[in-house]
């Protein structure tokens, strides 16, 4: 939406405006600061610096409807997965052989599990994977063409597969189809996260960013609560197909409602399309609004995954990586496998406890957005992993003979957990220059579900074998690791402007 006039406030010569350390510059020291580029800046507001308008709440809007709808996809499966092979085994007296390739790992790596464990594993895991693949593919596909494109092509993977899911007939059809979802979601969360940083204000970058993990949680729960009450308690066989289509329905609705998204202005710019970056800017924003033009690296433009590992941003991306992967393996691994998870631990398996846990995945999350807005980002992030570990090493520890502090250790992971999730579409945007930020957001990506894959592939033959608490008390180990990583490298970006973030 066109809006010069919005900004007259703010573009009141010797009006005070935050620099990119939080310290406050006047307008003359803005057009000082952008001048050099763009010649005379008199009057004029950065981007980074004008109040929300419409335009920001669409693309949010946009980004927002994609993760409840990914959120939802993923969810879909924790209550569809056991009735699909149940159906598959009565349909013909045994589960599908695992493909060769996959029973020649197991065996090289020694590990002896039955048929059900390990399609449980592959099919549960098989959306992770395709957004490990998906994320460093459309990472670099968005750096090099666009992220307008990647935005909606995504979308056109994930409707169609997901409506697909209705047809399958045997679990390695799912297993595949599930890759592809997932290929088109790691697409999604790759640019998704880029060009929200890309159009949001500073002041409200964090509250934008930190939101798709609430947004995404909330889809999560509905999948769990409509898999609690329409398949596990159906007594139609094929109930599990119309909750894992269902899916389609909202990919649909946002793939269509992102047809004429414009371009990102600074990737724009950032490939040398000046005048058609100030085009986006004015009409979107006003002719009052101009790009931060201060950085610009031409050199390394197109220099995809290796830029990540030069010098100036190896210890980023390592960071990005660690800290993602060791948040969503415990998720992943413990959500995807929560009534059996529950079941093991002794603890009601009625409902309640689902709906408790499913419920403070929302709170925490909601939670989470305030704390992402008040915090530090490093304060935030290295508490919330010494919460969550403690709470699941005690949750692993306790006598099965405590329900009440088992139930109350499982609360309080479930809600730090959510909450710090925010960080993850917060801190990987923030912490990569333009010319690569797509790049850096889909490999952190990439490694984190490649991890958060492995987790929930591992951990039904890891409880089979060594029992749940041994396997809850490797994944609070996993828990540690974040923190200490988190302490060594994580740096503090709230307040500045997306080109200084990637400066400290």
């Amino acid at each position: 939406m066109r809006n010069p006039g919005a900004f007259g406030a703010h573009a009141r010569e010797g009006s005070d405006m935050g620099s990119g350390d939080g310290r406050a510059v006047t307008a003359e020291g803005l057009a000082g600061y952008a001048g050099k580029r763009q010649g005379s800046s008199e009057g004029k507001v950065l981007l980074d610096d004008v109040p929300l308008n419409f335009f920001h709440c669409k693309i949010a809007g946009l980004t927002f409807g994609a993760h409840l709808t990914e959120g939802y996809a993923i969810g879909t499966i924790a209550y569809a997965l056991t009735p699909f092979l149940n159906q598959m085994q009565a349909m013909n007296g045994q589960l599908q052989p695992l493909p060769v390739v996959v029973q020649s790992i197991l065996n090289l790596l020694g590990i002896d599990a039955g048929l059900a464990a390990v399609w449980n594993g592959l099919i549960g895991s098989s959306t992770l994977m395709g957004i490990f693949l998906g994320s460093l593919l459309f990472g670099r596909l968005s750096d090099r063409v666009g992220r307008q494109k990647i935005f909606l092509l995504s979308f056109v993977i994930i409707t169609v597969t997901a409506f697909a899911q209705f047809y399958v007939q045997t679990p390695l059809a799912l297993c595949l189809l599930r890759v592809l979802l997932g290929i088109g979601m790691g697409g999604d969360f790759a640019v998704g996260h880029a060009i929200l940083a890309e159009f949001s204000p500073r002041k409200h970058r964090g509250l934008l960013l930190g939101s798709f993990s609430v947004i995404w949680t909330v889809g999560y729960v509905a999948a769990n609560i409509i898999g609690m009450e329409y398949v596990q308690h159906s007594s139609n066989p094929d109930a599990w197909r119309w909750v894992l289509a269902s899916a389609g329905v909202p990919a649909l609705i946002v793939l269509i409602l992102r047809m004429g998204t414009p371009e990102s202005p600074r990737w724009l710019f950032n490939k040398g399309r000046r005048a058609e970056a100030n085009a986006v800017v004015e009409k979107y924003f006003g002719k009052k609004v101009m790009l931060d033009t201060s950085v610009r690296d031409d050199h390394h433009a197109s220099s995809g995954f290796g830029r990540l590992f030069r010098r100036d941003l190896i210890r980023r991306t390592l960071f990005n990586c660690v800290f993602f992967v060791c948040i969503v393996i415990p998720y992943f691994a413990i959500y995807t496998f929560l009534p059996t998870i529950l079941q093991l631990f002794n603890l009601p398996n009625d409902g309640r406890a689902d709906l408790l846990l499913n419920g403070l995945l929302i709170a925490g999350a909601v939670v989470g957005i305030w704390l992402t807005v008040i915090l530090p980002r490093r304060v935030f992030l290295i508490s919330s992993f010494a919460v969550t570990a403690v709470s699941l090493a005690a949750l692993s520890l306790l006598p099965g003979s405590l329900p009440v502090a088992l139930i109350a250790s499982f609360a309080l992971f479930t809600a730090a957990l959510s909450a710090v999730s925010n960080l993850v579409g917060v801190y990987p945007p923030e912490c990569f220059p333009t010319e690569v930020r797509a790049c850096g957001v889909g490999f952190a990506i990439a490694f984190s579900r490649l991890g958060s894959a492995v987790g929930v592939f591992v951990l039904p033959m890891t409880m089979a074998r060594y029992g749940v608490q041994a396997a809850m008390l490797s994944l609070a180990a996993v828990l540690v690791i974040g923190m200490v990583v988190s302490i060594l490298w994580a740096p503090e970006t709230r307040h500045l402007r997306l080109n200084d973030c990637t400066k400290t």
